[in-house]
Formats: structure tokens, sequence, C-alpha cells
């Protein structure tokens, strides 16, 4: 049941299949989100360009526009959450669509409470814990970065800003807790998503990958989130 306190937040569906687009618009219109669903790429540039969007649910099998271009596209241009809905086996599709910049993926045929906790998962970890009048936000300093957990901001050492996923966001500040402290791909996606990785799930690797074009000199050979072969990613920012 939807909480009459809760700001109606704003999901776009973008799919060119009629039926899921009306399951999905009334499940969550049934929630209390608001909903608009378009078939294709034109209108969902439309729609972005109109009005603000919380979070896309995005089908990468579309019969116009590819749905891994559309994401590629999003994700140069915002940092809204991208859920992507996948065929069961297009697991090239799924760590594509990973690593150009999607939040998560769900295959079909789904059931809608899973849709609906992935999507509340998302859309909990993107929203600030505080106002930007708040004096105590939290903040971890390593090698001239700023991560402020509140706000959930992350300012180079020259200041500026640096657009993460939620996903990147919620890596980046379980790691930087922990400097140190290796992470398995299981800790870090029970830590960040609350849930184990599925087999073939290149969701961790895809955005280890992304965070570390974003804040590394050399992604190549990185001095931030380093590698633990066999093992999983550690973090080696030092304080200050």
């Amino acid at each position: 049941m939807a909480d009459p306190a809760r700001r109606q937040e704003h999901l776009l569906v973008v799919d060119d299949d009629a039926r899921i687009r009306q399951m999905l618009a009334r499940y969550f219109e049934d929630e209390g989100y608001r909903v608009t669903t378009v078939d294709g790429g034109k209108a969902m540039r439309e729609t972005m360009a109109r009005t603000p969007v919380d979070l896309v649910m995005l089908d990468l099998m579309l019969g116009g526009e590819n749905g891994l271009d559309l994401a590629r596209e999003l994700r140069a241009e915002s940092d809204v959450p991208i859920i992507m809905l996948t065929g069961r086996d297009d697991v090239v599709d799924r760590i594509v669509g990973l690593e150009v910049g999607a939040d998560d993926y769900i295959a079909k045929p789904f059931h809608l409470r899973e849709v609906l906790a992935r999507a509340k998962s998302i859309l909990r970890r993107k929203a600030p814990a505080a106002t930007a009048e708040d004096a105590g936000a939290k903040t971890i300093r390593f090698d001239g970065w700023q991560l402020d957990l509140d706000r959930r901001r992350l300012l180079r050492p020259d200041g500026a800003d640096v657009s993460l996923t939620t996903g990147e966001f919620d890596i980046l500040a379980v790691m930087a807790r922990h400097p140190g402290r290796v992470f398995s791909r299981d800790m870090l996606m029970e830590l960040t998503r609350g849930r184990s990785l599925d087999a073939f799930d290149r969701t961790i690797d895809a955005q280890i990958a992304r965070l570390r074009r974003k804040i590394e000199t050399d992604p190549a050979q990185p001095s931030l989130v380093k590698s633990v072969r066999g093992v999983g990613y550690v973090f080696t920012g030092k304080a200050g």
C-alpha cells in the first residue's frame, strides 16, 4: 500500500511490449508511484527532457533502437538509476548493460514483487540522507578526494563533482569505510544490494571497472581499488 507521506517518485518504463508496459504501470501506480510508459528511444528522450525521472526500467531487446545504446546514452547524460529488463539467456547483453552503467537487471519473465523490491532498494540508496543545510554530514577523505556519505557526492582533489551511479557510490562507500580490508564479490553484493550473486553475475566487476575509470589516474593500473586474485577487491586509498 502506498505511503501518503512519501514523495511520489517518477518511474519511466521503456519497453516495446504493450502488455509489459501496462502490467508494470498498473502495479507501480497501485504502490503509489507515478509511472510513464514509452515504447522506444524517441519517446524516452522526450519524457526525460520534459520532466524529472527517478528511475528508468529499460528493455534491452527493443524492436527499434538497441536498449544497450539507450542505456549508454542515458548514462552519458545522467546518473538516473537504470534497471535493465532482459531475456533470461541474454548473459552477454546483461554484462554489457552493467558495463555501460545500468544499476541492476531483472530477467524476464519476472515477478512484480521482485521488481518492486529492486526498485525500492535503488531509490532508497539513491536518496540523500541529509539536507544541504546539515552541517553534520559524514565525509571520508582519501588522497585528496572527498566522499560525502550523507549527500552522496564525490569530489575530486580539485573540487570538481564526480557523477556516480547508485551502485558505484555504494561500492566505494563500503570499501572506503574499511581501507585495507579485502571484500569478496559476494560480500560487496550483499552489502550494497542485499542479495547474493547469481551464476554469470558480473555486476560487481562491471561497477568496479566503471568506478576505476572515474577515480583512477590509470584504470589499467589502479592505485585506489585493487584486485586481489581469486578473492575480490581492496581499497588502498590513504586517509586525508
